[in-house]
């Protein structure tokens, strides 16, 4: 009998099991048996064409509509040439090669599985060469590997396609040992849960759609317990460390700065102010996630924490993901603490601090004396990127850290932050993003983190209009888009342009696609083409410091009309007379990214326009995700809809940053009971059993759904 924990080879052959383990990643009975659906084919029903994704390997289930066998113009040989339909879209597929051997198969008005990787030819998406299995007309052999009339079709690669994986799927199955489950009973019974064995058995070859639905209740149970078990232990962790108890003083640095801002706190700046100051109070660490929209006012909410810790004696850090933005948040705290953040120097406050700037890529001397100021504690504020929390560099007494832009920031580095403070405590930790989240997706991939929000615009923003620019199908819009940008020159605005890569790097493409555009390319080309008559310049995040500095003083001050750049520009530049951005392969960026990329304009009395170039194709994944971004400027409704564009696991994976993502039925929209609920449990397991040495099933299970960087943490927790 074969168990979750046996290896394919044995079971399915070496060559069958290499090529799961190579392809999809998938090397044991339980990777595979995890390894779910994408989607069923109803018996003689038809599958969605739309929303494929150019480069991936994609099944349908369609009719073939029309058959064409020609001669190849430019060299001998024939092409048999396909279109099948949904009923809805068409898909076009073209044989080379040895076309006649599928002319028998291929009739006109036939219905099969075709598998392959999505291309574009002529503007039009296309299947190259396409694997095939038809599911119809005299040969009924074919469906040995379908019972029922519900047809799973899987997540498939080059070599492996999806009828290839529900053979082995079956071949597992037939064998597999009902072993004991790895859900607590009780809670199986308090859900009304289907066993392990059973729901298996039914997302793959369910009996019918009650039964699958049951599976799909209970599987989805797994994935969220997995995650929550990881964070509940997390934050077991974490809670059982001391933190520097950092309580607000009268008549500090914090009420000083108070009495000078020169304008009121929003009533969600004060109430979120309010949870921060309680919690450095504490003597437990802080872990809160501060999200608001770009220009909501989070900075001024951090540095006031920042203060508070300051007052107690202790230092805080605030982290940046580049050194462009690193030295913007210097100079802006120090804008805005004036001669309160001038310690040492003449003129400075009674009471004054000082902000030092540490980064890499500074000169020895400087370099030295920030890490001096760090050690001996001269600095209260120490600004640097995610370099600061490096071993090398030794802190007088830190106790908060502030990390700036939430999404560059994963797991792995909040673990490093543990046992920095001083005798081996955590400092409290602040992160901030400017790109919203579901609550349920916060619970879910930032569940170590208490999460607070400022959903109030401040006053003076202006409205930013976004549209697609579809080259591909449109290529008269581009010198469109040129020609606006020079009319917004010519009233006296600037510009950005960004690109996804700097230029000046080898290109990597692994795929069908051209490299992405360059800044250096592009740059070259505006200024002796469309952008001639305008002042250009260049910033990316591998110019020296001061010549980056230089650039964005440059821009600033209006000695430069256009700004071409890589996303270094993506937070904390403040140009209120930048009015207008072009992303170049906008297909190239997130969701997040581009909703932050835009938020550079508009941030003045004058409305922003952003266009997003792109040469991807209607009815694409991609062009949905555009879409959505032109649909809307709200981030908290573009979180949701950027979440429903895409695979939900995706997400996770990116948080994680690991192979597998763990979220495959779960769905962070429709699911928020299941994941609140697992939450609750998984607390309640944790705090009884941190290491899980009582529930080996569920420390197992966490193994399976959630990659083995998550599974080593709870070897180490």
């Amino acid at each position: 009998m074969t168990g979750l924990r046996d290896k394919l080879p044995p079971l399915l052959g070496a060559k069958t099991a290499k090529a799961l383990a190579e392809s999809l990643d998938i090397h044991t009975v339980a990777d595979l048996l995890r390894h779910y659906p994408r989607r069923y084919a109803e018996r003689g029903e038809l599958t969605n064409i739309a929303g494929l994704e150019i480069g991936e390997h994609a099944t349908v289930m369609a009719r073939v509509e029309k058959v064409n066998m020609r001669r190849m113009r430019n060299k001998p040989g024939h092409i048999l040439e396909l279109v099948i339909t949904d009923g809805q879209r068409r898909l076009s597929c073209a044989f080379f090669g040895r076309p006649h051997q599928h002319e028998r198969q291929l009739r006109l008005g036939r219905t099969g599985l075709f598998a392959g990787k999505v291309t574009a030819f002529r503007n039009t998406l296309q299947l190259a060469n396409p694997e095939y299995q038809m599911l119809d007309g005299d040969d009924d052999s074919a469906m040995d590997d379908f019972v029922g009339a519900i047809i799973p079709v899987y997540p498939a690669a080059a070599g492996m396609p999806s009828w290839s994986i529900a053979r082995c799927v079956r071949q597992v199955l037939d064998t597999l040992e009902r072993e004991e489950d790895p859900m607590p009973r009780e809670l199986l019974d308090g859900y009304q849960l289907m066993d392990l064995f059973d729901a298996l058995h039914n997302i793959h070859r369910p009996k019918d759609h009650d039964a699958l639905e049951a599976a799909r209740d209970r599987l989805k149970w797994d994935e969220a317990m997995a995650v929550q078990l990881i964070f509940a232990q997390r934050r077991f962790s974490t809670v059982s460390r001391p933190a520097p108890a950092c309580a607000r003083t009268k008549d500090g640095l914090l009420d000083a700065f108070d009495q000078r801002l020169p304008f009121e706190l929003t009533e969600g700046q004060r109430a979120v102010g309010e949870d921060i100051a309680a919690d450095l109070s504490g003597e437990h660490p802080m872990n809160r996630l501060l999200q608001g929209e770009v220009g909501s006012g989070k900075t001024v909410v951090a540095l006031r924490a920042m203060l508070q810790v300051v007052d107690s004696g202790r230092q805080a850090a605030m982290l940046a993901p580049t050194e462009v933005l690193a030295a913007q948040h210097a100079r802006s705290l120090r804008e805005m603490l004036g001669d309160l953040g001038q310690a040492g120097e003449l003129g400075a406050a009674e009471n004054a601090t000082k902000v030092t700037l540490l980064t890499g890529s500074m000169s020895t001397k400087e370099r030295k004396q920030a890490l001096l100021d760090t050690a001996s504690g001269a600095a209260g504020i120490v600004v640097g990127t995610h370099a600061l929390i490096q071993d090398t560099v030794s802190f007088a007494d830190l106790g908060l850290v502030v990390v700036d832009e939430q999404h560059r920031f994963g797991v792995e580095q909040r673990d490093a932050l543990r046992s920095r403070a001083a005798n081996g405590g955590s400092p409290h930790v602040l992160v901030m993003t400017a790109t919203p989240i579901p609550r349920t997706v916060a619970m879910t991939v930032y569940g170590d983190l208490e999460t607070s929000a400022l959903r109030h615009m401040p006053v003076g923003r202006s409205p930013i209009k976004t549209s697609v620019v579809p080259v591909a199908e449109k290529p008269a819009w581009l010198d469109r888009a040129w020609q606006r940008l020079v009319e917004e020159v010519r009233k006296g605005h600037q510009a950005y342009v960004v690109c996804p890569r700097i230029g000046d790097e080898p290109a990597s493409n692994n795929s069908d696609r051209r490299p992405p555009l360059a800044v250096l390319d592009v740059a070259a080309e505006l200024e002796n083409g469309p952008l001639s008559e305008l002042r250009l310049g260049i910033l990316h995040g591998r110019m020296p410091p001061d010549e980056k500095d230089a650039v964005m003083r440059a821009f600033a001050a209006g000695k430069l009309d256009v700004l071409v750049a890589t996303t270094v520009i993506e937070v904390g530049v403040n140009v209120p007379n930048a009015t207008m951005m072009v992303i170049m392969d906008a297909d190239r960026f997130g969701v997040s990214q581009l909703h932050q990329l835009r938020g550079r304009v508009g941030r003045g009395s004058v409305p922003g326009l952003c266009l997003l170039v792109t040469e991807t194709l209607d009815g694409t994944a991609t062009r949905e995700r555009l879409a959505a971004v032109e649909s809307t400027t709200d981030g908290f409704e573009l979180s949701r809809l950027d979440l429903e564009l895409r695979r939900e696991g995706d997400i996770l994976g990116a948080a994680q940053s690991g192979k597998r993502s763990g979220l495959k039925l779960l769905s962070l929209l429709r699911d928020e009971d299941v994941i609140a609920a697992a939450r609750e449990r998984a607390q309640e397991i944790v705090s009884g059993d941190p290491a899980l040495e009582r529930h080996p099933g569920l420390a197992h299970m966490v193994s399976d759904l959630v990659d083995e960087d998550r599974a080593e943490y709870l070897e180490k927790s």
